[in-house]
């Protein structure tokens, strides 16, 4: 039996508020999600990283709200490329902080976070083991030419030609027939990395592990291998390949917490799962006619992109047989930077010196009586900011905007502006606006200019790498 306890972050792609059972949804099947909610805790009060994928990663694994981290951006237009901002190496993750007291730790799927010519390569962050994408763009095609194990580029010659900007066909079987493989088997990248996180378990089994399992479903391009029991369905293609994508998914689940069980983990495993940003629609993410069978967006206004409640609310389970009690519902506020003390606690490891995050250990255990709260949580996103305090949602599109307060639960819509009714709110949103913000000279403060942002750039030696295509 282990002394520390396991710990596995399992994060989807632009999943949708309501596209899990356990969330409401009734279209599409995901029995093992809905089982470690039954068998744990449901969140209905979790706030990712940021309202879109790379900076909401970088708040995960440093345990700091957008004000602080890294990474704010997915990328920045500079000199002439596109500058996607990386971790640096002063930059402390969990990773490394569970890798120091005796974890064993890996990541499957989509960092996000650097390549090749940059710092902060998963390897230089704390993680013994990488298979997938470093390149978040790259994540959009699910039968790629090559993934990334450690430092090492992967091959995948029987992709080579598909182009997951085109539609593929699917046969009288429901299989895709995706086009323009060169060969006869395609590899379906969420397979692979799935199948080698489950290698990875069976060969740590000895030893405590943080397993951060990166899932790209369902992100766009949407492409899945069959559609399974969507295959017959009177909806539109991309209606049945979104459903069985994550139906796939929570397959993939399943077939985790049956190895843990196998092994005799289960009961020393805590797994979180979550998704990395609010509702997502249109672009590379997710077609805007999904909701129109599915109804899954929530009762939030916004979406990926923006900083209303939509696009950073999410769904969040926590399963631990034993620890914590079965079929639990929380509406305690917490956000992704809060997973770092969470984990360290778990693990008995040190806290780093900058850290914005609180432990929900307490709340996970059912001592919610010892549960610290934050006076606020704050974002950031281009000139976007916006903050949790209390009750009160206070979002400002730009620094020369007016503030907007919304009371979070009572108007998740956001229809009645009170910040007629709310100076104080309004007022402390003003110094929490200032204060929670430090510049980064790898993405533009908010209401900054170009040009001041560029001088900063300059001053600090940032270097343009133009990695779009790795």
């Amino acid at each position: 039996m282990n002394q520390k306890p396991n710990i596995i972050w399992i994060m989807a792609d632009d999943l949708s508020w309501g596209d899990l059972g356990c969330f409401g949804q009734e279209l599409i099947s995901t029995p093992n999600i809905d089982r470690l909610a039954a068998e744990g805790i449901r969140f209905t009060n979790c706030y990712s990283g940021s309202t879109v994928c790379a900076p909401s990663r970088s708040c995960l694994m440093q345990g700091l709200h957008t004000g602080h981290a890294s990474v704010r951006n997915n990328m920045v237009w500079f000199e002439g490329g596109y500058y996607r901002p990386c971790l640096t190496p002063e930059d402390v993750t969990v990773a490394q902080l569970l890798r120091d007291v005796g974890y064993a730790t890996g990541i499957f799927g989509k960092w996000g976070l650097s390549v090749p010519g940059q710092p902060g390569l998963p390897n230089d962050k704390g993680f013994d083991e990488f298979f997938g994408y470093l390149n978040q763009r790259h994540a959009h095609n699910y039968y790629p030419p090559f993934l990334y194990h450690n430092r090492q580029k992967v091959e995948i010659p029987d992709n080579y030609g598909h182009d997951h900007k085109k539609p593929n066909e699917y046969d009288e079987l429901g299989r895709i027939i995706p086009n323009g493989c060169a060969g006869p088997n395609p590899k379906y990248s969420f397979d692979l990395y799935a199948e080698r996180s489950l290698d990875f378990v069976r060969r740590n089994a000895c030893k405590p592990f943080f397993l951060y399992l990166a899932y790209t479903i369902p992100h766009g391009a949407h492409e899945v291998p069959d559609l399974g029991e969507y295959k017959d369905k009177p909806w539109p293609l991309i209606h049945r390949v979104y459903a069985a994508m994550i139906t796939r998914m929570d397959t993939a689940i399943g077939k985790l917490i049956d190895l843990l069980k196998e092994l005799g983990l289960d009961k020393s495993t805590a797994i979180f799962f979550t998704t990395d940003n609010g509702y997502s629609v249109g672009g590379a993410a997710t077609d805007p006619s999904l909701d129109e069978i599915f109804h899954h967006k929530g009762p939030f206004k916004g979406e990926k992109g923006n900083l209303y409640q939509g696009g950073v609310r999410v769904p969040a389970i926590a399963w631990w047989p034993g620890r914590i009690a079965a079929g639990r519902v929380s509406n305690q506020p917490w956000a992704f930077w809060d997973f770092l003390p969470t984990a360290a606690e778990i693990a008995g490891a040190p806290l780093p010196e900058k850290c914005d995050g609180l432990s929900i250990l307490p709340t996970l255990l059912g001592r919610e009586q010892e549960q610290q709260q934050h006076d606020y949580f704050y974002w950031e996103f281009g000139n976007q900011q916006a903050a949790r305090i209390g009750p009160w949602w206070v979002y400002r599109p730009h620094p020369e905007s007016p503030m907007e307060v919304y009371d979070a639960e009572q108007d998740p819509a956001h229809q009645h502006n009170l910040a007629p009714e709310k100076p104080d709110v309004v007022r402390d949103a003003n110094i929490i606006f200032a204060e929670a913000h430090s510049p980064n000279p790898q993405s533009p403060s908010p209401g900054e200019s170009y040009e001041k942002w560029m001088e900063r750039c300059r001053e600090a030696g940032l270097q343009i790498v133009n990695n779009v295509d790795w």
